[in-house]
């Protein structure tokens, strides 16, 4: 359906096709004639990335009065980035309706500045629920006479504690006032929402409830623990054109793996809570321009993220739950498009790839990250072809050829190829020269459950140096990750690590006694997930008592008393 068929006022139409949108997406087609009617409560549920804005911002702005010098709609949604994004879509759509004032209101940001422009009128505010509720109490803010309160991302709003904020703002409006609810899940708060705000509301569903967009490439690759991070970089590698996001699950990740790829050479940057507002909108400033190929993100910071162009959502690391899986993975295939969602799991994840689909209502394939050979074929390929599309200039270069030629007149044109090839590509071939597959093979997609999989038996027949490292439980780390730690820093492999016990604030583990000084000078004092950890050499043999219990001796109880001091 076209946009002129929908009962939209000129101006909008007009707005709209200076956009280059010409037909209207199922969400819009179905929403827009209800919403421009303006007179009933309503929910559409769909996934991000389906034109959820452009179905309640334009009847929004078709149904207010410029004459009414005062707010009449307000807009709720759960983050910063996506206030600012929805506020910058409603002016577009308000091109020809400049009478109209849109102000966007949001934690993090002078509100100063934002009273300010409050009191230079307002009809449309744009808003999260906390700075909205903050402006409302300073009298700033008067719900009165809203018409019309759109909740937007509704999911992610009560996902992130926002549900006593929402309520205390929906109980001050008058109940004439219609609410317009979008989500791209139903979970119980927001049906909990509707039906105790809402009367009567028309609902309307596009793609499957609660799922995830059909033109979304869903991807699993299973590797060792100690692999991941190569895994993304040869994801990245392989994907020249790659505009990615990368999804980690806790901030020390986040900044872990953005440093990693910074160190290695790669335009990336990192957005999680612990940025300031200054910081997070000039990373996604460059994100937005093309000034960075990766963008890695926690699961908050990045809650209704709007950016155009993303090709890939690369999850680096499982989400806790599964309806987070349908958010991070609708950040791409946005607007019609289609995107690719990669996830890297190791072998003993492989039954949350079952819970994902079952939950999210997607089919993952198993592929394979490429081999070292196929990156740098890839790589050569894109480099030639940027050198046989390069434009040259000739007026601006004409003049220093003369010595260009005298200081290649040695070289024959196959050595220059060689030569100029070399210059790009050194940096692919010390890489993957000899790179080995880090995949682990799978039965096939569509395997049955497993077993429970159990912990890996690292016995050893050789002689072993035990060592105490002060972290353990409470710190969020697992096996996996204190043998990533040996791994990466030593260089040793993991064959080589033997038993592995986590307590609750410390952990032992054990290496083979000939790699034992190589592994206490290289991971002592090294990172962990952000923080330093400590290691010592345990003395003394192993004791087993009464329930397999294992008791430390003493010597080892002085050293857990320090470590602890220490944390």
């Amino acid at each position: 359906m076209n946009f002129e068929n929908m009962g939209l006022a000129t101006d909008l139409v007009r707005a709209v096709d200076k956009l280059g949108f010409h037909t209207a997406m199922p969400i819009q087609e179905k929403a827009i004639p209800l919403l421009v009617a303006g007179g009933k409560d309503f929910v559409g549920l769909a996934q991000t990335g389906t034109g959820k804005t452009g179905a309640f911002g334009l009847p929004l702005i078709h149904r207010v009065d410029p004459a009414l010098k005062r707010p009449q709609g307000i807009v709720m949604c759960p983050t910063r980035e996506l206030c600012l994004q929805i506020t910058a879509d409603l002016r577009a759509f308000a091109l020809y309706k400049q009478q109209i004032g849109i102000v966007a209101v949001y934690g993090g940001a002078s509100i100063a500045e934002q009273v300010r422009q409050l009191r230079k009128g307002a009809h449309i505010i744009v808003a999260t629920p906390g700075r909205l509720l903050d402006l409302i109490n300073r009298k700033v803010v008067s719900l009165s006479h809203i018409a019309y309160a759109i909740l937007d991302e509704a999911d992610e709003m009560l996902n992130m504690g926002f549900k006593e904020d929402i309520d205390r703002i929906l109980a001050q409006m008058s109940t004439r006032r219609r609410i317009w609810l979008f989500s791209a899940t139903m979970p119980t708060g927001v049906a909990a929402i509707a039906r105790h705000y809402l009367v009567d509301p028309v609902q309307i569903s596009v793609g499957s409830r609660n799922g995830s967009p059909e033109n979304i490439v869903h991807t699993c690759c299973v590797l060792r623990e100690k692999d991941r991070y190569q895994g993304l970089k040869r994801i990245i590698d392989f994907t020249p054109e790659i505009r990615g996001l990368v999804f980690c699950r806790t901030r020390k990740e986040t900044r872990s793996v953005t440093e990693a790829l910074v160190r290695d050479g790669y335009q990336a940057d990192a957005l999680h809570g612990d940025l300031s507002q200054a910081q997070r909108d000039f990373v996604m400033q460059k994100f937005r321009q093309a000034g960075l190929r990766i963008l890695v993100a926690t699961d908050v910071a990045a809650r209704g993220l709007d950016v155009e162009g993303i090709t890939h959502v690369i999850h680096y690391t499982l989400p806790v739950e599964a309806r987070i899986y349908t958010h991070r993975s609708g950040r791409t295939a946005r607007a019609g498009k289609s995107g690719t969602s990669i996830v890297l799991i190791n072998t003993g994840e492989k039954g949350r790839i079952r819970e994902l689909e079952k939950k999210c209502h997607v089919r993952f394939g198993f592929g394979k990250l490429p081999a070292g050979h196929s990156i740098c074929e890839k790589q050569l390929a894109v480099l030639v072809d940027k050198i046989v599309q390069a434009k040259v200039d000739q007026n601006e270069i004409g003049n220093f050829m003369p010595a260009i030629r005298e200081a290649l007149d040695g070289f024959d044109r196959e050595e220059l190829i060689r030569r100029l090839v070399a210059v790009e590509f050194n940096r692919m071939l010390r890489n993957y020269r000899n790179a080995d597959d880090i995949n682990v093979k799978v039965a096939s997609a569509a395997a049955p459950a497993a077993s429970p999989a159990k912990k890996p038996d690292r016995r050893m027949a050789k002689k072993t140096q035990r060592f105490l490292i002060n972290v353990g439980r409470l710190d969020r780390i697992n096996a996996g990750a204190i043998v990533r730690l040996i791994c990466n820093k030593s260089g040793i492999r993991s064959n080589m690590i033997g038993a592995i016990d986590l307590e609750r604030d410390f952990s032992y583990f054990e290496v083979e006694e000939s790699a034992a000084r190589r592994v206490w000078n290289s991971v002592n004092n090294a990172t962990l997930d952000g923080r330093t950890v400590q290691v010592r050499k345990v003395t003394g043999k192993k004791k087993r008592y009464k329930g397999q219990q294992r008791m430390p001796n003493l010597r080892a109880l002085k050293e857990i008393t320090e470590f602890r001091a220490e944390k």
